[in-house]
């Protein structure tokens, strides 16, 4: 009885997470629809939905295309963040020299608005995907970085000790103990990234860019095709969901344990 109870109260919880955004989706699209009909708004400043709809099946093989594009952008500048970040952090935690000396430069280089830097990268790399993942990289890079770090820094010291009492090397206390244990905080910090890295792309493309959802953006406003403009948007959107969620089941699958504590 009691394995029926979980097992109803789990499908029960899995319905609520997929119904609620579902629900609230179906409520902000009837309101933008009721708004444009209410306030009789232009097509050419804000369409309605049915609007997008058929701009985006009318140009659908086109803003796949595009999206494939983007899409590839954001996997490659993440995935790079990822490779670089990860160990940056862990130098920066098993060692308060290079924390003194890497911290500093990595919060000036967070500072620096990334839309100042797109035009740069474009004259040094060109108008290909070179500057746009270079791009995804600078906005995912700090928060992998200062979140595994964190993590890698808030082993308990009595935990470390034990292990090290039974004559672990280091080796083995980073990976058996300390990587382990700061796993949910690396968790916190790729999310966080890959929340940044769809517009890392996008800010590249508006730039400087032949192919790729911003690219769809920018051309589509000069000729005041907001239709397509909104379909490549909600492109953009659903890019960053299926990425965002992608990662929470990974996160799912390697941490049960800290899914089951939630």
């Amino acid at each position: 009885m009691t394995a029926a109870r979980r097992s109803g109260s789990r499908v029960a919880r899995r319905l609520v997470d997929w119904g609620l955004p579902v629900l609230g989706l179906a409520a902000l699209v009837a309101l933008w629809w009721l708004a444009t009909i209410v306030f009789s708004i232009e097509k050419f400043l804000v369409p309605a939905p049915d609007d997008v709809v058929e701009a985006f099946i009318g140009q659908a093989g086109f803003l796949m295309e595009q999206t494939w594009v983007t899409l590839l952008e954001t996997v490659q500048g993440f995935a790079v963040a990822v490779v670089v970040g990860i160990p940056t952090a862990m130098a920066i935690a098993s060692s308060r020299l290079l924390e003194k000396m890497i911290y500093p430069l990595l919060l000036a280089v967070n500072a620096v608005p990334k839309i100042a830097i797109a035009p740069i990268l474009v004259v040094w790399m060109g108008f290909g995907p070179v500057p746009k993942i270079v791009m995804v990289f600078l906005l995912c890079f700090f928060p992998i970085v200062i979140s595994t770090a964190t993590g890698l820094k808030s082993t308990p010291a009595e935990l470390t000790e034990l292990v090290r009492s039974y004559d672990a090397s280091r080796l083995q206390v980073f990976f058996k103990v300390r990587f382990p244990y700061a796993l949910p905080q690396v968790m916190v910090g790729l999310k966080t990234a890959i929340s940044l890295a769809v517009i890392g792309a996008v800010i590249a493309e508006f730039v400087g860019a032949d192919a790729g959802l911003g690219f769809v953006i920018v051309q589509s406003g000069a000729s005041a095709d907001t239709p397509l403009a909104f379909a490549a948007m909600a492109l953009l959107g659903v890019i960053s969901i299926v990425l965002f969620y992608g990662l929470n089941a990974l996160e799912k699958v390697i941490l049960p344990w800290a899914e089951e504590n939630r």
